[in-house]
């Protein structure tokens, strides 16, 4: 276990977690503002990817697990992302639709930040949000977070315009 909150603990995926995983990424619902729903061999190398992130930079986006069942229900955690040829420190979050609007996601991102400042010795951390995302810009509020920025982002060959919300360590 990386992080626990009052109903929810994060800890590194796993192979085990590909279902879960899947069922999230593989969403359109959830996946709305990437424009892409990801096959299974893509939601393969994002696991791959973030067991790869454990390893080189100590932390990545975690399995969201509740508490009370042990079911994995999202992803959050922190990533090191460009955006306007700048590296970031990013706290993400993506959460299966069905266990949306139960405040797992700011209980999660609040504990990522207080993760960066505290473990990582981060001075700023970002969210890096998709400008029609408004549920997610919403979470990056309730973090503290400000928009200080704007980028566009290629994903999948989509040129897609960003928010980018930071807050500092004070």
């Amino acid at each position: 276990m990386i992080l626990e909150t009052e109903r929810l603990y994060l800890r590194e995926m796993n192979q085990d977690d590909f279902a879960s995983l899947a069922k999230i990424i593989q969403d359109e619902d959830v996946m709305y503002a990437y424009e892409h729903v990801y096959s299974d061999d893509e939601v393969q190398a994002w696991l791959d990817k973030e067991i790869q992130r454990y390893k080189t930079d100590g932390f990545g986006m975690w399995a969201v697990v509740l508490k009370e069942n042990d079911i994995m229900v999202g992803q959050c955690g922190i990533t090191i992302q460009e955006c306007s040829v700048t590296r970031m420190l990013e706290i993400g979050y993506l959460f299966q639709k069905e266990h949306w609007h139960k405040g797992y996601a700011i209980e999660a991102a609040s504990a990522c930040k207080d993760y960066a400042f505290q473990n990582i010795n981060a001075y700023e951390v970002f969210s890096i949000i998709r400008d029609t995302n408004i549920a997610s810009q919403s979470v990056a509020r309730k973090n503290g977070m400000l928009i200080t920025g704007k980028c566009v982002k290629n994903f999948h060959g989509k040129d897609l315009a960003h928010y980018i919300f930071s807050i500092t360590n004070t």
